[in-house]
């Protein structure tokens, strides 16, 4: 059973384009959030525990203070030393010879452009990286950053900007308190697209008051502006965060393992073929998940896709051919 028989998956296309493995090295640069810092408001998102994807990050799991400056924050190990220690683990596991630099922790576009244009560089200079990937949220790109990515691109770089979107519907947003809106990344999608910057948009299935309907809904506003990539995560409760009350008050019951299964595959179904899935799931550390406990579980989930649009005998963008050759408008959706 291969995902990649049914899905275009970002590293099947690395390494279709490269001739070898690429691999993401996730790297902490020490950023905060302005959902954190009290620019925008202060705790982050209600399920935001950023240990969840990366343990560096527990030190800073606080809430600092400041304009997302890294001297703010605990110090991590250098751009260069976190390469190195995550160049020696991929390289025994996967073999994978090139790498993109992944700045993943929190918002890795808050900063003074200076200062991103340091850390940014650091991580180029290193031999075998090919590129970066930047993860960051829709209200926090402005345009000296996406020129600046886009400069790295014209010296040849492979360069993704990630914008965690989450759900296309305002009020969910509010609900999870994400501090942004759609119209943020409206606006930040066609800002980075215009100047070539491919966009992976990072979408949570199971977020509260959200159903299977809500879900395509987001997947269809965010296809009909163009995006480049996509990565679905479960939304999963870990500990230190509001949506863990919620949980244990019994205000949400987090997705069981069949319904976010049955969910991707819809997805994965109705994405046109050239859109790049860089994840299809997510999991988080044993030690501070909560629930679903099938979160911890990865290859139980990605052995469930493959095996639900098996079953189905479909693949990535079946549903948009059959879409194109209907004429019956889809329905509209409504997210309480």
């Amino acid at each position: 059973m291969v995902l990649a028989d049914r899905v275009n998956t970002f590293g099947v296309d690395l390494l279709r384009r490269y001739g070898h493995r690429v691999h993401k090295l996730a790297i902490h640069a020490g950023f905060t959030c302005p959902n954190r810092d009290g620019s925008k408001g202060r705790g982050g998102c209600s399920f935001c525990n950023n240990v969840s994807f990366n343990p560096k990050a527990a030190a800073s799991s606080g809430s600092p203070s400041g304009h997302g400056s890294v001297s703010s924050l605990p110090a991590e190990p250098s751009i260069a030393a976190q390469i190195e220690a995550g160049r020696q683990v991929v390289r025994r596991r996967t073999g994978a010879t090139s790498f993109l630099a992944y700045f993943q922790a929190y918002t890795n576009t808050y900063d003074d452009i200076s200062r991103l244009g340091q850390l940014y560089r650091e991580a180029l200079d290193e031999p075998d990286v090919i590129g970066l990937s930047v993860g960051t949220r829709p209200d926090c790109v402005p345009d000296a950053v996406l020129d600046l990515l886009a400069g790295y691109r014209s010296e040849g770089y492979e360069v993704w900007l990630e914008l965690g979107l989450q759900s296309a519907f305002d009020a969910t947003l509010e609900r999870v308190n994400r501090g942004h809106s759609f119209a943020d990344y409206r606006r930040a999608v066609r800002a980075a697209r215009l100047r070539g910057i491919p966009v992976c948009t990072h979408l949570i299935i199971g977020l509260p008051g959200e159903d299977r309907c809500a879900a395509l809904g987001t997947l269809d506003r965010v296809l009909a502006l163009g995006t480049d990539g996509l990565k679905l995560h479960p939304l999963h409760v870990v500990q230190r965060t509001l949506l863990a009350h919620q949980w244990r008050r019994g205000g949400y019951q987090p997705l069981a393992l069949e319904e976010y299964i049955e969910t991707a595959a819809d997805l994965i179904e109705r994405t046109p073929a050239e859109v790049l899935y860089h994840r299809v799931t997510g999991t988080a550390q044993r030690d501070i998940l909560l629930a679903p406990e099938w979160c911890s579980k990865k290859w139980i989930v990605l052995n469930g896709i493959e095996s639900a649009l098996r079953r189905r005998g479909t693949r990535q963008g079946d549903r948009v051919r059959e879409q194109q050759q209907s004429s019956a408008p889809e329905p509209m959706v409504k997210v309480a």
